[in-house]
């Protein structure tokens, strides 16, 4: 068998994943403040790159750095101009000759000896207050310990309930561990551990500390002087009926009148079944719109949102040192190929998600013209076909941003909704019938609340055609309870 050596030539395509296309995609799918975030970054690495906000306060500069920069590289310009160097060797013997009149020791000496520079609190009565300058709120665990710190507690029982405070959830109740893992790590009885969380669960919030929602229910009915026999049996024995408002099954069960047990239930309303979420709410989180959609006339544009984006540019601090050293000039060369890519990505990223704005403002005029109800059903791969682009990149763009319109801010994924058929054939977006939904369950009487499969028949009168599961969907998608449990009997 003969071997033998020979050339083809053969023709492929192949994607490859350049520096560049990396961090494009990156940067595509970056929310606003990751963005803001990385940028000042990069602009903490990389000496090359400045805002170029700040960079206008200063004195105007006769050369364009960015221009400048190239060109030396190019090698268009190899030596810096000898004005400049002269102008530079001058600034440096001004600066030597100044420091070297400044009498240092008898400066420092003065300054060291000086008196304390008096505090001054300007009388304003608009300033805020000391209060309102905390920068950190006060959480449970801080509360609570604050408490045991005044209760002067045996330093054994002190140390138990540091334990217990720590391990409490964050609604206040504490489920895990067991209070036999507590004693075992205090090296104490479980009924020393005991006491101290009955001493604990009389701390405020009332009823925090508590094992169960029965229990924190039970604390709080006797801190208000509510523990009458119906209300502490109501409580023990039929949480789930509470729950369910299946009141006639609590009165028959008990054998009390219905008029008792609704009082009874007045009083059980006003307990909070969750006493740690004063101290666990969390801070509300603004967002910032990438892009603004604005209409003139009949007409939307779309602008893109830079404020608070560092306006970067190429400093020019940097470019007499292109004629040094062969090593410097390779590395400003390389820190300044790195900025000149981080700036296209983000432009190119800003026109990207322009291009997005305005494909979906296409789809979507009637919203815009006329609410929420006229949304109409929208895929990825519409807006992708429209513009030209893979649906990847599309998800990638619409993924934590954020678009204010005339209808309010919506993040750009909103948008994009399935379809509901219609009885006269046409679809509807999913969103439209979750707020249609909504404004019935509005509008609807507490005292007999629609049931979903009533719901489903309204739906139907106006043309929108849904099964009754998917109204129960909805309906636990926007945090609604059922008709069971939203109906009000007094």
């Amino acid at each position: 068998m003969s071997m033998e050596i020979k050339q083809h030539l053969r023709l492929s395509q192949q994607l490859v994943m350049t520096p560049q296309l990396q961090q494009a995609i990156k940067l595509l799918q970056l929310s606003r403040m990751e963005l803001v975030d990385l940028v000042r970054e990069e602009m903490m690495e990389n000496p090359i790159l400045e805002d170029g906000v700040e960079a206008a306060q200063e004195l105007p500069r006769e050369v364009d750095a960015e221009t400048k920069a190239e060109n030396q590289i190019q090698g268009e310009n190899d030596t810096p101009p000898q004005t400049e160097a002269r102008d530079s060797e001058k600034e440096v013997t001004a600066d030597s000759q100044a420091a070297s009149e400044i009498d240092w020791d008898n400066y420092l000496e003065n300054y060291s000896s000086a008196p304390a520079m008096p505090s001054y609190k300007p009388n304003n009565d608009e300033l805020p207050s000391l209060e309102s300058t905390l920068t950190k709120k006060t959480s449970l665990f801080d509360h609570l310990v604050w408490q045991l710190k005044l209760s002067h507690f045996p330093e054994v029982e002190e140390n138990v309930g540091m334990l217990i405070i720590g391990n409490l959830d964050i609604d206040g109740y504490i489920k895990e561990p067991p209070l036999s893992e507590i004693a075992e790590e205090g090296q104490v009885s479980i009924e020393m551990v005991e006491t101290v969380l009955a001493k604990i669960q009389q701390f405020d919030p009332v009823g925090v500390a508590a094992r169960s929602l029965q229990e924190c229910l039970l604390i709080q009915a006797r801190h208000v002087g509510a523990d009458d026999a119906i209300l502490v049996r109501m409580l023990t024995h039929h949480i789930g009926n509470l729950e369910k408002k299946n009141y006639p099954a609590i009165a028959r069960d008990l054998k009390e009148p219905i008029e008792e047990i609704y009082e009874a239930a007045k009083v059980i309303m006003t307990f909070d079944p969750r006493p740690g979420r004063e101290y666990s709410a969390e801070d509300p989180h603004y967002i910032t719109p990438d892009v603004f959609i604005h209409k003139v006339g009949d007409k939307y544009f779309v602008v893109p949102n830079d404020d608070g984006l560092p306006k970067l540019k190429i400093s020019s601090f940097y470019r007499s040192a292109l004629a040094g050293s062969p090593k410097a000039r390779e590395y400003i060369q390389d820190k300044l190929r790195s900025a000149q890519w981080l700036i296209r990505s983000i432009q190119q990223r800003q026109r990207t998600i322009v291009k997005v704005t305005e494909s979906i403002i296409k789809f979507q005029r009637e919203f815009f013209d006329k609410g929420i109800a006229h949304l109409k059903p929208l895929i990825l791969r519409d807006v992708a076909e429209d513009i030209s682009m893979h649906e990847s990149t599309i998800s990638r763009v619409t993924t934590s941003k954020y678009v204010h319109t005339p209808q309010g801010i919506f993040e750009l994924k909103f948008f994009f909704n399935s379809g509901i058929s219609r009885t006269d054939g046409d679809e509807v977006a999913s969103q439209a019938v979750k707020t249609k939904i909504k404004q019935i369950i509005a509008a609807e009487d507490p005292k007999h609340p629609h049931s979903d499969q009533r719901i489903v028949e309204l739906l139907r009168e106006t043309t929108i055609d849904i099964a009754r599961r998917t109204v129960a969907k909805y309906r636990e998608q926007l945090g609604i309870l059922s008709s069971s449990k939203r109906k009000q009997l007094f």
